[in-house]
């Protein structure tokens, strides 16, 4: 009979409650055990003393008789100082999959191919002397643009907006006033 150390789920759904229990591994979860030790309550904080319970004096005992505990309560039992767990290394661990690579190497050939396609252009652009002098001077506006503090362009942009407003007014009355003037002078053709 190989007797194991686990935790026997109890509580409502949701709510989870472990008991820390001895039983024969062949048997199910939450089935007949021969001995319960402690318990286990995730739902309280890390630092409350009720959140495990455990026997250390039986929890000895059974590991002395050949019990091998789960990896769960092996944690619980070198917290209480019953049984040093050994410290894992698993330096592959944040490395990614095989397929992962494969996309990511797919990925990288992809962003490569349009940069290489796109130097023939530049340099046909290049023997093109006009076209040349257009490009060096939009890059010059752009940065010009570029280096005016932020709080500037808004405030330029706003002074463009208020001399737009006051003009469309303006020519708004004119149109207004302009059919008014016509109209008189209609009135005397007919006379």
């Amino acid at each position: 009979m190989a007797v194991a150390i686990r935790l026997s789920r109890g509580g409502a759904k949701k709510r989870p409650y472990y008991k820390i229990v001895v039983t024969d591994s062949r048997k199910a979860r939450d089935g007949k055990f021969i001995e319960r030790i402690g318990s286990y309550n995730p739902l309280l904080g890390k630092d409350d003393p009720d959140r495990v319970k455990l026997d250390t004096d039986r929890a000895k005992h059974w590991l002395s008789v050949g019990a091998q505990p789960s990896d769960r309560v092996l944690r619980f039992l070198d917290a209480a100082g019953v049984l040093e767990r050994a410290a894992r290394n698993n330096p592959q661990k944040a490395e990614p999959g095989a397929k992962a690579k494969e996309r990511a190497e797919e990925k990288a050939a992809k962003d490569a191919a349009p940069v290489e396609e796109a130097a023939p252009v530049e340099e046909a652009a290049a023997e093109e002397a006009p076209a040349e002098e257009a490009a060096a001077e939009a890059p010059a506006e752009e940065a010009a643009a570029e280096e005016a503090p932020a709080e500037e362009a808004p405030a330029e942009e706003a002074a463009a907006e208020e001399t737009a407003a006051e003009e469309a007014p303006a020519e708004e009355a004119a149109a207004e006033e302009a059919p008014a003037e016509e109209a008189p002078k209609e009135e005397e053709a007919k006379s």
